[in-house]
């Protein structure tokens, strides 16, 4: 996801003016990912939305000196989000690739079996599922692909909850009232 750019800079005016533009594009950029909150399905939307966080939480930590609480008190939240988003994309990362690594240890045996079988077999006796070369790998590939989808669903539930608070505390405004003060 490419950064929005930031208009209005001034080269000659003040470092705070300038921060200020910056945080507040960064914030819109956060924001502009809102609608896909509530969908948990909008995995590419959820990862974007966690680099706009940390672009926010970047440029709140640089600009820290120059907004003081206000900035690091954003920064912490949009850390959380950050990192909350990013334990979520790992999970979304890692599920495909636990569905295709099983799915090629099907084949894989299903091959076994059917080699076993002979080519001229008019079936396939059932016993030969006790003798699969992959048959001990399954369980454990079942067992993380169940545990990183349950996970993801709490992490989610988690983000939703954190989300919801940011709403409820207006952060947003918050935090764009408190940085116009300075």
């Amino acid at each position: 996801m490419r950064a929005r750019k930031v208009r209005g800079l001034d080269p000659d005016g003040l470092l705070a003016d300038n921060a200020r533009r910056i945080v507040c594009a960064r914030i819109d950029e956060l924001y502009s990912f809102a609608g896909a909150v509530r969908d948990p399905r909008r995995e590419d939307a959820l990862h974007d939305m966690r680099i706009a966080a940390k672009r926010l939480r970047y440029i709140l930590e640089i600009t820290e000196p120059c907004f003081g609480a206000p900035a690091r008190h954003g920064a912490k939240r949009a850390k959380s989000i950050q990192t909350l988003l990013g334990e979520i994309h790992d999970c979304d990362e890692m599920l495909p690739l636990v569905r295709r690594h099983v799915k090629r240890l099907r084949l894989e045996d299903a091959a076994a079996v059917r080699a076993g079988a002979g080519g001229q077999a008019d079936d396939v006796d059932p016993a030969a599922a006790r003798a699969t070369p992959n048959r001990t790998r399954h369980r454990g590939l079942e067992a993380l692909h169940a545990y990183l989808q349950a996970r993801r669903e709490v992490l989610y539930a988690r983000f939703l909850r954190e989300w919801s608070g940011l709403e409820q505390e207006d952060f947003r405004g918050r935090l764009e009232r408190e940085l116009e003060g300075r």
